[in-house]
């Protein structure tokens, strides 16, 4: 009885034994396996539509934006015109103090009527002397003379009604009229204030032709702007209406570059359609240019992209490698995939410039979570997606985003 119970308690030791030792070798595997898993952050290969655009900012402005100045110093005596209101071509903005404008025409008229005068005499001389000369009273230079007279009298004529009609554009000058029908958007002067137009023509007032049509003038980085063409599609928000958007189009690109601490920027202008007039000068827009849109393509994230592995990862997959070369699994003898710990990528000298450009190394989890480099060329891109154009990538496959650290994960 004693011999059976000691033989059964050997029995049950060993079968102990022998499932511990399996389960261990199962959950060392799981953990293997889960850890190489968890060691990535990752992303679902999946199919779907891209939309490609250009974001910049830029401000509002009226098409056609006149400044009304002065060519005549004055004072303001009257004031016709304000902030917002809509103005007729040839409607009186403001008036100068013509007292000045006066004086100075009664003047010019008299230094006219004096020059008349002094041609009326000269005249008369000439004809008395021309007949002294036929009864040889004087000489023949006399007549020379008098007929000098008589040139320079009519030349004073023509000064003196010159510098009249000087002072009467000035005197018409003093009365502001707007050049345009539009709408006031501006106004730098007060009643009573002395316009001076010494050196420079002050601005007096803004009009805006019409602003149910207005434009956006931004600036476009130059990597941006190869994708950029007339009649572009565009979209823009601005703060006053946070929960709108508007359409606009391009219709201008400017060949003059911005350079500014080393950055180039190209103007942009686009126009925007205003007919309810919700949208001012001056506001700051937001602006998205299509410049490209695929439907239902295939596409990974962005980050994909730049995601490379450490030397540390790519020395640890070296490693598994050996070992389950040693283990004589065959699977993981293909090293046709892999890149080896500091091996530098094929040179690209000799490759066409749109090939390099367009050609990325991304890399995916294989069915053992095992981290394989994919060579991919791409299409459309923008923050979110890339479109994938070719390479060894399917729907559902898993490419990595990003290393997790030791830390995050400790998270």
């Amino acid at each position: 009885m004693k011999l059976f119970t000691t033989k059964r308690v050997l029995i049950t030791a060993g079968l102990l034994l022998i499932v511990a030792a399996v389960a261990g070798y199962v959950q060392n595997h799981r953990d293997q396996s889960g850890n190489d898993a968890a060691q990535y952050r990752t992303a679902v290969v999946e199919r779907g539509n891209i939309t490609q655009t250009v974001t910049a900012s830029g401000t509002l402005n009226p098409v056609a934006l006149i400044n009304v100045g002065s060519q005549v110093s004055g004072t303001v005596v009257e004031l016709d015109a304000d902030f917002n209101d809509r103005v007729k071509r040839g409607q009186v903005l403001l008036k100068l103090d013509p007292t000045i404008f006066n004086a100075q025409i009664k003047q010019s008229e008299a230094s006219l009527a004096s020059a008349m005068a002094t041609h009326r005499l000269a005249q008369s001389t000439l004809a008395r002397n021309l007949k002294l000369v036929a009864q040889n009273f004087i000489s023949p230079t006399s007549i020379d003379q008098s007929r000098r007279e008589v040139e320079v009298a009519d030349a004073n004529i023509k000064l003196a009604q010159a510098q009249l009609d000087r002072v009467r554009a000035d005197f018409n000058n003093s009365v502001i009229r707007s050049p345009i029908d539009g709408v006031i958007i501006k106004r730098t002067i007060d009643m009573g204030q002395t316009v001076a137009a010494s050196f420079q023509t002050p601005n007096l007032f803004q009009i805006a032709r019409d602003l149910t049509k207005m434009q956006i003038d931004t600036s476009v980085s130059e990597a941006d702007v190869g994708a950029l063409k007339d009649g572009q599609a565009a979209r823009f928000v601005v703060d006053a209406y946070p929960d709108r958007e508007f359409d606009a189009r391009l219709r201008q690109f400017r060949l003059a570059a911005n350079v500014q601490q080393n950055v180039v920027t190209y103007t942009v202008v686009l126009d925007v359609d205003n007919q309810e007039e919700l949208l001012k000068p001056g506001m700051t827009a937001q602006v998205r240019l299509v410049v490209g849109s695929r439907q239902n393509v295939l596409r990974i994230p962005t980050a994909a992209l730049r995601y490379k592995p450490t030397e540390e990862e790519l020395a640890k997959e070296a490693k598994a490698r050996r070992v389950s070369e040693k283990n004589g699994d065959k699977k993981s003898t293909d090293k046709s995939n892999v890149t080896p710990p500091g091996e530098m990528d094929d040179d690209v000298a000799f490759r066409s410039k749109n090939e390099v450009t367009r050609s990325f190394k991304i890399y995916k989890l294989d069915e053992k979570h095992k981290a394989r480099p994919v060579d991919i060329k791409i299409g459309l891109s923008n923050f979110r997606f890339t479109e994938v154009i070719s390479g060894d990538l399917k729907a559902g496959d898993k490419v990595i985003t990003r290393s997790i650290d030791k830390a995050d994960g400790a998270h």
